[in-house]
């Protein structure tokens, strides 16, 4: 059921931003507002992460997917509701926004508990395995959710849509049309949230002030960045989010300029890299936890691949290439994701490791985003921005690689604390402190 849930709901995450995306477009919204309205998104994931690691240990956390499922919904349907509440362009481009960033809220909350489950649920021994099957279905959530997206806004299958007997009732565009499909898969996730089992994991009550909250995770954030292979892992992890949300657009742009597709063209491209991260994810469960810090070199080879891009002309060139980046960012993400929950678990508590992650994960694809969107409003050519990107992956992955080794070399017996046991161990004696 966890599985089941994580899936549904992050198919109608992605299915929406696509959505979106075609309603800017319909909306005569410039190019800067697409990676801007992402922006947003991720801004809800550095806001909360104080809090939703706190919400995500007070509750069991089939519940707490289920309450931030429903307030993905909540934005779906604001969003679904744009022509009625407003009359002018500029008005429904701002309620797109607003409804996307609502949705980004939810999402941040749901993130803690999705993955928090998860070493409640597994031994260390199991987490890269665990992991693999996560983040696979994740990302074949997101290839689906990316061509359901693209799908649901042809024309042809709106002509479709428009046959749909209860559909009509409510909708009266192509988008509106689109969104409530969306919506229905939304309340899909809900009823498999509700399904999930309690996992009978039991945590120190949390602390409910706002500011001792903003102050406690500060130390969080300071635990996981002093251990010296927490930092390591959440460094990789930290730049891979932030590209590949910042590649995922790209990609889009890339197709328009280099190739004239549109976005149902796009989409398709977005999918095909979206595959190979998962057979890149199928491969790295052969990778024990032990030995997860081996695969940072294909960081490298992922940066230095993106560098062909712009040189591909032909379409068996172009799947192939996009196939390659995400088996390659596949391949390393996942070890090194499995690695980090297991130090935060060790470390922290499952919630708020995790509430770590995804502060500084968020915090780089804003980082990443806004540079993207300077660049575009600049009028860069989009080979251009190409270069630089892939130009930074693979220099940022060869200093986390030295990085690592001047660890080693300080701690030789570093590598003997992976799959240790200790839950919570820096988080009791802060408390006891």
């Amino acid at each position: 059921m966890v599985m089941a849930a994580q899936m549904l709901s992050s198919i109608a995450d992605n299915a929406l931003l696509i959505a979106a995306i075609a309603l800017i477009a319909d909306l005569h919204g410039p190019a800067w507002m697409v990676p801007m309205m992402k922006w947003w998104f991720a801004l809800a994931y550095v806001v909360l992460a104080a809090f939703v690691g706190a919400i995500s240990d007070s509750f069991p956390k089939g519940r707490v997917m289920l309450m931030t499922n429903a307030i993905k919904f909540s934005g779906c349907a604001l969003m679904f509701a744009h022509s009625y509440l407003f009359q002018s362009d500029g008005q429904q481009l701002m309620l797109v926004f607003v409804a996307y960033t609502i949705v980004g809220i939810g999402a941040a909350a749901y993130s803690p508990a999705k993955y928090g489950i998860v070493t409640e649920m597994l031994s260390p021994q199991d987490l890269v395995k665990g992991n693999s099957w996560i983040e696979g279905l994740t990302i074949i959530s997101i290839i689906g959710g990316t061509l359901l997206g693209g799908w649901l806004t042809d024309d042809h299958v709106y002509q479709a849509l428009k046959d749909t007997p209860y559909l009509t009732i409510f909708t009266r565009s192509h988008a509106e049309a689109t969104i409530a499909v969306i919506g229905l898969i939304y309340i899909a996730a809900g009823v498999c949230n509700m399904l999930i089992p309690h996992t009978n994991v039991r945590y120190s009550k949390q602390e409910t002030r706002p500011l001792v909250l903003i102050r406690d995770f500060k130390f969080y954030v300071l635990i996981l960045w002093r251990d010296k292979l927490g930092q390591i892992s959440l460094a990789v992890t930290t730049l891979f989010w932030g590209a590949g949300a910042t590649l995922q657009l790209i990609v889009i742009e890339w197709g328009a300029h280099n190739f004239g597709y549109d976005i149902q063209e796009s989409t398709k491209l977005m999918g095909t890299a979206a595959l190979g991260t998962v057979l890149g994810a199928v491969l790295a469960s052969r990778v024990s936890l032990r030995k997860s810090l081996k695969v940072l070199p294909m960081g490298v080879l992922m940066g230095l691949t993106v560098l062909l891009m712009p040189i591909v002309k032909s379409p068996w060139a172009i799947y192939g290439l996009l196939l390659m980046i995400g088996a390659l960012s596949g391949y390393f993400v996942v070890p090194m994701n499995a690695l980090l929950q297991h130090r935060g678990h060790v470390l922290l508590s499952a919630g708020h490791s995790i509430a770590v992650q995804n502060f500084n994960e968020q915090l780089n694809i804003l980082l990443m985003l806004g540079v993207y969107s300077f660049m575009l409003w600049l009028k860069l050519p989009i080979n251009a921005i190409i270069v630089v990107f892939g130009l930074l992956v693979a220099s940022l992955m060869l200093v986390f690689i030295r990085w690592n080794r001047y660890n080693h070399r300080r701690n030789p017996r570093l590598s003997s604390l992976i799959g240790q046991k200790g839950h919570g161990r820096a988080l009791a004696k802060f408390r006891i402190r």
